[in-house]
């Protein structure tokens, strides 16, 4: 034998291919069209393509094509590996008619064993018992019910040409027998080429044993032992084990010596495996393998025999101790232990269905003990849906199968295969589970261990990270204009900060040791102005969109606390961070409060609260506010200050008793505005802001702030205001004010002259125009005075220079003011709201029209009242003067046209009441046109809002992201539902980015750029972008990443160019009403039409995909609304196939 043809792909071509160039044999490989360039195809000395123009799996049947291949290439023999012909008789035949070697068994023994029924009638020939089954094929489905009433239920409907688990169904009752027999003789067909079927009885938890045996033309038939191949699914193996581990040495003499029995009967020649089934000590036969198995592997580690080399010289007629020099039964050895998992490209948390695509890393494990069986399994490959999802066989032997157990879990541990799901983390399920560890494993063990199920997730940390870079350089980063990232050197830390010889006893150390009340007598006894940071928060709100990264906080907390100990508070959470934070950072707010609390210790931390609305923009029910506080406070907030958009203190009342009640800074806001020494802005005079100082004491606030959120507050206003208030009410006063207008330090140098306790300062990098004013401008105002800070300058200035280094890496939200701008007095916006609405103006092509918008925004706010503006309620007037303005609407308009104008949401919520009641009511006319019939609200919103059941939110969001949430997640989901999931939806897909540096996440990265991430302690990411790809038709480009030194391929879909793919509409998971794909692949066939009435649980279409056929059935009672596809049309996962109307 000098040339020999593989009939096959994959794995088991390459494994005959080894063995034959072991034997010095040339070979010839066949491949479909849809299997151009696999790698079997490479590694055989010729190759040419088979059975053009048909579909994947009908190439690899085509008898004629092949006879003619192996003709054409002069081959002496074929090999027909495992599956596709390996067991048809006419094509055996067609090679004999050739004189082309079939190496396998003899037509008459493959007419015997192809055939369940023959086999069955040759097993009791033999004397060896089988299982009660139909005696000769079942014609149709009477039959099949026929068997069914005289053996009892449930019964195996088989394909009788059959094996690999295809074409096997079983029934519970005579319900399931049409549908179980039609997919059966379906897949039977598809498989086999042929739809003939036999019918058994279901013998419901064996153990699944398999004999190897080994026969040539000289009359000498050895066992290999047994298999242990009770580890299955859908009737497929998953994990084999060689020798069976549970049987006694004399059951398993008495099944090897069965099998052994039956081959000698039948004279069988070339490799072959006879399977049993065992109960208890019981062991029926159900069927002879005439092929080399898969799972042959394990036999050969255990015995050292090559069972496929042995093959080849036993169809050359060679003997089998003679010649191939196998042992004689009585010293064929046994080597321990081994076990082989199948690696396959099935997802476990999808019910195992195919998944298809391109793979994007792939590292196998090694080392003794380990073989591993690839077929396409490489970095770069692409799954298709048209073959068997198998991708390589990890085998594993060692001197005890409980070492074998350890040696499995490490090999398994060491792959890492990304870009398709693969049943990876099942098998270690598997392997590490106690039954199957006690070697008791039978048939049913996957369907009745749930446990199996539950996976820890896999992180794939680097191609996730990888994923985003490569989207962000190609697509560029939302609300910012792509352009190329700038190298920046490393921010300047400080070198060395002065420190108090004897420490310095904080504000937070003082509340940890004796609460709230005597951090308030603690105030009131310093002379020195005290100071609040506010570069955590709203400096950057107000600055820079909110965008800075927890990174860049975390990277200088530590000196912030060392340097000035003497801060008052650090305001670092609340407020808009929170929701931009999932929205537009990829990061969880409360993992960034976890993580400032644990740099600093000793500082208090702040976070602005806003009363009902939380950190929501809207009313929420007692209880979640409650919950909220409680859970806020538990992770690290101290002070809660807490404000009414519109000033209204019922809205107040329940979160300060909150605070109060765990232990923490009640701190409550009175929001300024108008001018109190403007005689003609009588609505908010000196009295109305001391009245609602002397009532937010009386509910318990510990300490008044005054927030100036616009920054009009003028200096000799704040000189009255100050004054006034301290001889109002005797708890500290805390003043916030927005150096908008250029007069901060002006307003703050006569509060401090008048009194006030603590004022809000921001890093001088991070201070000015709509931010709070400068630290370092303050203590020079104040130097050598009374009151002056007790700060270091030296220790700021330090600090101060990471800001101003930091800030340029923030550059693309630069879209506030420039310099002073004392318009603030006319439009009165808030400081924080200013880059935000100007980024809103931009992103509905307002921008040009800014100043109009900014104008309209005084305006709209003399139509609501002069209302107090802060959010939300400064929302709702920007949203109203943007809508004004983008429809080119005046007041008069409003009042005239305003019954036929449908305005924005916010704007009805604001005029229902949804926010509370401003100061003087709603104005009645406006309020009307607004709601036209609706009729609003007039009490406290939370009062009527029905308390959350945080158990069902809490098992809903659980279903929503398949994890158990933890209560912050509940709570963030409670106030932004939608915000939270594409958040997790976002972790799930790019990973932790927030370790990427700051220009990275906004920038991606240049072309040779290198970057190292530190993913975790002592594990760093080396990532380079070697080179980005052109994009194809569909707009998809390749980025070309090396990951600590191994090549790596991201696609990103290019959003600048527009595909040419027909796209499906994706159904909606959540939804009922919509049946989506399951997996990639094909429809088989609809079956119903538009208009049908269909029950839960009725089969409506089915699909089929790597041979594996799927029916997906109605989930709900109704009517076909729509059907998205047909028969034969090519279908992705998620696609959506057909809409049913509920009834």
């Amino acid at each position: 034998m000098k040339k020999v043809l593989v009939a096959n792909r994959g794995e088991i071509a390459i494994r005959i291919f080894r063995a034959l160039t072991e034997l010095a044999i040339e070979t010839v490989a066949v491949y479909a069209q849809e299997d151009e360039g696999s790698v079997h195809r490479f590694k055989a000395d010729e190759a040419y393509l088979v059975g053009k123009g048909k579909k994947p799996i009908d190439a690899y049947l085509d008898i004629e094509d092949l006879i003619r291949i192996a003709k054409d290439s002069e081959v002496d023999a074929i090999h027909p590996g495992y599956g596709f012909l390996s067991e048809n008789i006419d094509f055996a035949r067609r090679c004999e008619e050739e004189n082309i070697i079939f190496i396998g068994p003899k037509l008459h023994h493959l007419d015997i064993f192809g055939d369940k029924i023959k086999a069955k009638e040759a097993a009791i020939a033999a004397g060896i018992q089988s299982i009660p089954g139909s005696d000769g094929p079942v014609a149709d489905l009477e039959g099949v019910k026929a068997f069914g009433n005289k053996y009892g239920y449930p019964i195996i409907i088989k394909a009788a040409l059959g094996g690999g688990g295809r074409g096997m169904r079983v029934a519970n009752s005579e319900a399931d027998v049409k549908d179980s027999f039609e997919r059966a003789r379906s897949e039977a067909k598809a498989a086999f080429g042929s739809g003939e079927i036999y019918v058994e009885r279901y013998i419901q938890d064996p153990k699944h044993i398999e004999v190897q045996i080994l026969g040539d033309a000289h009359g000498n038939i050895v066992h290999l032992y047994e298999r242990d191949c009770s580890v299955q699914r859908r009737h497929q193996k998953v994990v084999e084990v060689a020798p069976c581990v549970s049987i006694s040495e004399k059951l398993r003499m008495e099944m090897c010596h069965s099998a052994v029995q039956l081959m000698e009967h039948v004279g069988y020649v070339n490799a072959g495996t006879v399977e049993f089934l065992l109960e208890g000590d019981n062991f029926y036969f159900i069927e002879v393998n005439p092929r080399v198995q898969v799972e042959h592997t394990i036999t050969e580690m255990i015995t050292g025999i090559d069972i496929v080399q042995a093959q080849i010289l036993i169809a050359q007629g060679k003997d089998l101790h003679k010649d191939i020099r196998i042992p004689q039964q009585k010293d064929i050895p046994l080597i321990g232990a081994a076990i082989q998992c199948r690696i396959t490209t099935e997802d476990p948390m999808n019910n195992f269905l195919p998944d298809t695509g391109k793979i994007n890393t792939y590292r196998s494990p090694g080392g003794f003990g380990i073989r591993l069986d690839a077929g396409n399994g490489f970095q770069g490959s692409v799954v298709t849906p048209f073959f068997d999802s198998l991708l390589v066989k990890a085998c594993v032997q060692a001197s005890t199968f409980e070492l074998a157990v350890q040696k499995m879990g490490r090999a398994l541990k060491e792959f890492r295969i990304r870009g398709v799901k693969t049943n990876i983390p099942f098998m270690q399920n598997v392997i590490s589970h106690p039954v199957f560890l006690s070697g008791e494993a039978k048939t049913t063990f996957i369907d009745t261990t749930p446990e199996l199920f539950e996976f820890s997730k896999v992180r794939d940390r680097g191609n996730k990270m990888m994923q985003y870079v490569g989207n962000i350089t190609v697509n560029g980063f939302p609300g910012i204009e792509k352009r190329d990232k700038k190298f920046f050197t490393p921010a300047r830390k400080p070198a060395k900060l002065l420190t108090l010889e004897n420490g310095y006893e904080s504000a937070k150390n003082i509340l940890d040791k004796n609460g709230p009340e005597a951090v308030v007598e603690w105030i009131k006894n310093k002379q020195e102005v005290l100071l609040t940071d506010t570069t955590f928060r709203d400096a950057h709100q107000s600055l820079l969109a909110t965008r800075v990264r927890t990174q860049d906080f975390l990277n200088i907390a530590e000196e912030t606390q060392k340097g000035i100990p003497q801060l008052f508070s650090s305001e670092m959470w609340g407020g808009a961070t929170f929701d931009v934070a999932y929205r537009f950072l990829n990061e969880d707010p409360w993992e960034r409060l976890a993580k400032l609390r644990n740099k600093m210790p000793d500082t208090l931390l702040q976070m602005l609260f806003r009363g009902s609305n939380a950190v929501g923009y809207q009313n929420y029910p007692d209880n979640v506010i409650e919950a909220f506080i409680q859970q806020a406070a538990q992770n690290g907030i101290d002070v809660f200050r807490i404000f009414d958009s519109l000033n209204w203190i019922q809205q107040m009342e329940k979160s300060i008793q909150s605070v109060r009640d765990n232990g923490k800074i009640a701190e409550a806001a009175i929001c300024y505005t108008g001018d109190i020494n403007d005689p003609t802005r009588d609505k908010y005079t000196i009295e109305y802001y001391k009245d609602m100082a002397r009532e937010l004491e009386n509910q318990g606030a510990h300490i008044i702030a005054v927030k100036d959120m616009s920054g009009i507050l003028m200096p000799q206003a704040a000189y009255r205001l100050i004054s006034e208030l301290k001889a109002t009410v005797n708890v500290p006063i805390h003043l916030h004010t927005h150096d908008t207008s250029g007069n901060g330090i002006f307003t703050y140098a006569a509060a401090v002259k008048a009194g006030v306790d603590i004022v809000d300062v921001a890093m001088s990098a991070m201070s000015g125009a709509t931010s709070q004013p400068s630290m370092n401008s303050l203590y020079y105002a104040l130097v050598n005075a009374d009151r002056a800070p007790d700060i270091s300058i030296e220790n700021v200035q330090q600090i101060n220079h990471y800001w101003e280094d930091i800030r340029s890496h923030y550059s693309d939200f630069e879209v506030g003011i420039s310099a002073p701008s004392t318009e603030v007095y006319q439009h009165e916006m808030p400081g924080g709201q200013y880059t935000n609405l100007q980024q809103q103006s931009k992103a509905v092509g307002l921008v040009e029209q800014w100043d109009e918008v900014k104008t309209m925004y005084a305006t709209v706010n003399q139509m609501f009242g002069d209302i107090v503006k802060v959010t939300p309620s400064s929302k709702v007037v920007g949203d109203m003067a943007l809508f004004m303005v983008q429809n080119k609407l005046s007041e008069e308009d409003v009042y005239e046209k305003g019954m036929s104008i449908d305005f924005p949401e916010s704007v009805i919520s604001f005029f229902m009441g949804d926010l509370g009641q401003p100061t003087g009511g709603f104005p009645e006319k406006l309020q009307r046109i607004v709601l036209k019939d609706k009729k609003p609200i007039t009490v406290r919103p939370g009062s009527l809002a029905k308390p959350v059941d945080f158990n069902e939110a809490k098992k809903e969001l659980a279903e929503k992201i398949q994890t158990e949430p933890t209560q912050e997640d509940v709570l963030s989901y409670i106030m932004y539902p939608q915000v939270f999931l594409d958040y997790r939806k976002n972790l799930e897909s790019f990973g932790e980015v927030t370790l990427l540096d700051t220009m990275t996440f906004f920038h991606g990265m240049r072309t040779g750029e290198s970057i190292e991430v530190q993913i975790e302690k002592g594990k760093t990411l080396i990532i380079k972008l070697n080179q980005i790809g052109e994009p194809n038709s569909e707009g998809m480009r390749i980025l070309y990443f090396d990951l600590n030194g191994q090549g790596r391929e991201v696609v990103v879909k290019d959003h600048s160019i527009t595909s040419t793919k027909l796209v499906r509409k994706k159904a909606e998971p959540t939804n009922k009403e919509h049946i989506g794909a399951t997996m990639p692949g094909s429809v088989l066939e609809v079956l119903v039409k538009k208009g049908d009435r269909v029950i839960q649980g009725q089969p409506i279409i089915i699909t089929e995909a790597m041979k594996m056929e799927t029916t997906i059935k109605a989930n709900i009672e109704g009517i076909i609304d729509q059907i998205y596809v047909e028969d034969n049309d090519v279908i992705e996962t998620g696609d959506l196939l057909i809409e049913i109307k509920a009834k």
